[in-house]
């Protein structure tokens, strides 16, 4: 550093004799291989959070669709029981109505 005078300040860095130690204060460290590996693991984490989560929501979708058809196949087991006995019924009453005439 250097005053308006010209005259240099004593333990002042001049960038002209050193410009590495500035620059190596100033500037960001490049990332290493072992950097780079770390930010790629990370984003793959990232994404597999991401997919968890989207797979947990889908499960829990898909078993509350399988409750819901499983009881629509009950009542429609049981409608279908209430059918046959009915028809079935039907079906004796016009027989003995055919061997009664």
């Amino acid at each position: 550093m250097q005053c308006s005078g010209s005259v240099p300040v004593a333990g002042a860095i001049d960038r002209r004799q050193d410009p590495h130690y500035i620059d190596c204060m100033t500037d960001k460290p490049e990332k290493t291989g072992i950097g780079e590996e770390i930010d790629r693991l990370e984003s793959r984490v990232e994404l597999l959070l991401n997919t968890i989560e989207r797979l947990q929501k889908e499960n829990s979708s898909l078993r509350a669709q399988q409750e819901t058809l499983t009881t629509e196949r009950a009542n429609l087991l049981e409608k279908h029981d209430m059918v046959r006995t009915r028809v079935e019924g039907m079906i004796t009453r016009l027989k003995s109505m055919e061997s009664g005439a």
